[in-house]
């Protein structure tokens, strides 16, 4: 059981958390996540942006409430959605890394969540598959990506030397890593990946993050789950949340450890969104936000996804 306690004491700048480890902490029982959305392909009238609904399903799972985070608002709405939310996920998908509404927002809110965190205000940032691509770049300046063949395959991972002093993988029990170590559990439908080679040769992205996990397409090795040191940043090249969520696909895992796995990925994020503070200024405004005022189309038969909630 994962307990509601101090798992690893942050070293951020202005050493932000004094808290020694075991001692009970104070935590958020009503934690609300922004989830990014991004541009519609070739969009039709009245969808320009859209959200797949397995990833508010994911954080819905562990305990969370969800708030669409909308593309091309301004910096001064971005930041007043900041102070209202506990964390943000960004999606996977497949929009430009460097163009896009949906990147522009995820550096705001990026960069937001690092001088937060860096003077004690605890913010958890999460990215899976084009989210975890996007905190490469957003944490190096540089796109250091290489084309992979790992479009539609289940791979299980390979954990590196610091998976056991993760604080993502460390309350996992032991079968379920066992599982995740010798069986395909984990959902990879990208085409581009951080190869272990760009990540060592990158000083920034080496002392920002840990490696926890690699994978290979039997050519190119490259990284697949990584966690911040010194910030509460994870990202998984791979989706945790197709596992329970997602049907459309022949090569999504649904075996009892692989729907643990998505359980225990969103109980991990959601349990680091209850250590953020931030509400929305009235209850009026939180409901109004509220991803429960849209409702998700059921696009299954066409679409990689069994439901997407599209917005104006």
């Amino acid at each position: 059981m994962i307990h509601i306690y101090l798992a690893c004491l942050f070293t951020f700048s202005n050493a932000a958390f004094a808290n020694h480890i075991g001692t009970p902490i104070k935590t958020n029982e009503r934690p609300i996540i922004g989830v990014l959305a991004q541009e519609v392909y070739d969009p039709p009238p009245h969808r320009n942006s859209y959200i797949a609904a397995s990833y508010v399903k994911f954080l819905e799972s562990a305990g969370a409430r969800v708030v669409p985070l909308m593309i091309n608002k301004s910096d001064d709405e971005y930041r007043k959605l900041f102070k209202s939310i506990n964390g943000v996920l960004f999606p996977g998908g497949g929009v430009s890394l460097e163009s896009s509404g949906y990147s522009k927002a995820a550096g705001i809110f990026y960069r937001l969540a690092l001088e937060a965190n860096s003077n004690g205000d605890y913010f958890p940032v999460w990215g899976t598959c084009l989210g975890f691509e996007l905190l490469t770049l957003l944490t190096s300046g540089k796109l250091l990506l290489s084309h992979t063949n790992t479009s539609g395959i289940a791979l299980p991972l390979n954990f590196t030397d610091d998976v056991r002093d993760s604080r993502l993988f460390k309350d996992f029990p032991e079968d379920l890593m066992k599982s995740l170590e010798t069986e395909p559990l984990t959902e990879n439908s990208h085409q581009w990946s951080l190869t272990t080679e760009n990540f060592t040769k990158s000083e920034t992205l080496k002392k920002f993050y840990r490696v926890l996990s690699t994978n290979t397409d039997g050519q190119n090795e490259f990284v697949s789950t990584m966690e911040a040191y010194d910030f509460p940043i994870y990202a998984t090249q791979w989706h945790p949340e197709k596992n329970a969520f997602e049907w459309t696909r022949p090569y999504i895992p649904h075996t009892p450890s692989a729907i643990k796995t998505t359980f225990y990925m969103a109980y991990f994020f959601v349990n680091e969104a209850r250590k953020s503070f931030h509400s929305f200024p009235s209850t009026e405004e939180e409901e109004k936000a509220l991803i429960y005022n849209y409702k998700p189309e059921y696009t299954g038969p066409q679409s990689a996804f069994e439901q997407i909630y599209f917005f104006h």
